[in-house]
């Protein structure tokens, strides 16, 4: 909701009391009714209502009812009694709201009964709404700052897991009840150098170079024959034809070389869970070889379960369409379809998370060392990574249904301990080292 000035309050005011209706008067004020109702709601001035000895009962005032609590000699009427309170044995007790509170304007201003009412009241008024919005912003950014232990035990928290490689999504996710304040603090604090580690062990600190034009592509390459019925739009139809059906994205990550290992990765968009293969080379078959053996491992109706739909790029690694969509007995176990030319953002989700993948192994590292079992480690570590976009989980902790459950156990994954996660360079170092 943006922010409401003084003048704009004065009008609303003046609203209530011409009892215009709230669209008239947030069309006067060029507002949406939604911020014209959460101002009433917010900046009215209460007032209590009249509660002998504290008792909230709409009738309290004239309640002359004695002897509720069963005592025959009790001369006192019950509303005084210090002893037993009335409205934990009274019929009549009523302390629901006031019906012109619930209801626009949600203020008294304008109530007939608003001079005789015993109730607790409500009324807008421009100045005092004006000045209880301004304290409260004014309090929303005057909290303290942690200072001395308290800053040397948020250090020692959380500089080690940043080191670590880990998110501070990921560190605030997991520890958000040792944490005393917001994750935009946090920053604001590794910015201000308050803490032992600087913007440069943020990735995400690091400016992206800008993209280079890419050529259009021309109408013999769009109109290859293992891309017909299979475009992005062709992608969209059979989805909206299938709306229970899960998708899932498709792409392959190089070395520092064309020719060598490179690996053919998968990620469930609705769960973020990304797998990792490490293939010899980057030919079509060697694509289609892995899509063989996982349908081997898990079995043909599990692999159809997990992977009904498959939208990858133009890469020449995904030409074999017909060898990956069927098995080497004819029987179709998936469909795949194909991104637009250069459009590798309509396959946003893995692109993304290939970002994982580069804090472990950089950009121009050699895949040559690297053998399955690391890609088995670091699939871990990166799935159990948490995000806020799941709720606060991992990738994991939402691959709960049996034929998820089935894949894990092939793959060998497992849940990291939070504090245990690594994603830096050093997670595949120390593997070698104890092989």
């Amino acid at each position: 909701m943006s922010r409401i000035s003084l003048s704009e309050r004065v009008a609303i005011e003046a609203g209530v009391y011409g009892r215009q209706s709230l669209q008239e008067i947030a069309k006067k004020i060029h507002k949406s009714p939604r911020c014209v109702s959460a101002e009433l709601k917010r900046n009215s001035t209460e007032i209590k209502g009249i509660h002998p000895h504290g008792n909230d009962c709409w009738y309290a005032t004239e309640c002359k009812r004695m002897r509720l609590c069963g005592d025959t000699f009790c001369q006192k009427k019950c509303v005084n009694c210090q002893t037993v309170d009335c409205r934990a044995v009274c019929r009549m007790y009523n302390n629901s709201p006031c019906m012109q509170l619930q209801r626009p304007p949600y203020v008294c201003n304008t109530c007939k009964d608003r001079r005789k009412c015993k109730k607790d009241r409500a009324y807008y008024i421009a100045q005092q709404a004006d000045a209880k919005a301004r304290r409260r912003y004014s309090e929303a950014r005057s909290k303290p700052h942690l200072q001395g232990e308290e800053m040397k035990a948020l250090d020692a928290l959380v500089s080690p897991l940043i080191k670590k490689g880990q998110p501070l999504t990921h560190i605030c996710l997991t520890h958000k009840d040792e944490i005393p304040v917001s994750q935009r603090t946090l920053y604001n604090y590794i910015e201000n150098r308050r803490l032992s580690i600087g913007n440069l062990d943020l990735r995400r600190k690091v400016g992206y170079r800008p993209r280079r034009k890419k050529k259009e592509p021309t109408e013999a390459f769009l109109n290859q024959e293992y891309r017909k019925d299979r475009t992005y739009g062709d992608f969209f139809t059979y989805m909206a034809q299938h709306p229970e059906a899960n998708y899932v994205e498709m792409d392959t990550v190089k070395g520092c070389r064309e020719q060598g290992k490179r690996m053919l990765t998968m990620l469930f968009v609705e769960q973020n869970l990304m797998l990792i293969f490490l293939m010899r080379d980057g030919r079509a078959d060697t694509v289609v070889e892995q899509l063989d053996w996982l349908t081997a491992a898990l079995g043909i109706e599990t692999f159809r379960k997990l992977f009904p739909v498959i939208l990858t790029d133009n890469g020449s690694e995904f030409m074999h369409t017909r060898a990956m969509e069927t098995t080497e007995e004819g029987e179709q176990r998936t469909k795949v379809f194909y991104c637009d030319p250069q459009a590798s953002w309509q396959k946003a989700h893995i692109e993304k998370n290939h970002e994982y993948i580069r804090y472990v192994l950089p950009r121009g590292k050699s895949f040559s060392p690297y053998d399955q079992d690391d890609m088995t480690l670091l699939m871990s570590h990166i799935n159990s990574t948490k995000r806020d976009k799941l709720g606060g989980k991992s990738p994991l902790a939402l691959f709960t249904r049996p034929e998820q459950q089935k894949l894990i156990s092939v793959l060998g994954l497992r849940e990291i301990p939070a504090d245990e996660i690594n994603l830096t360079p050093r997670l595949l170092i120390r593997r070698s080292r104890e092989a």
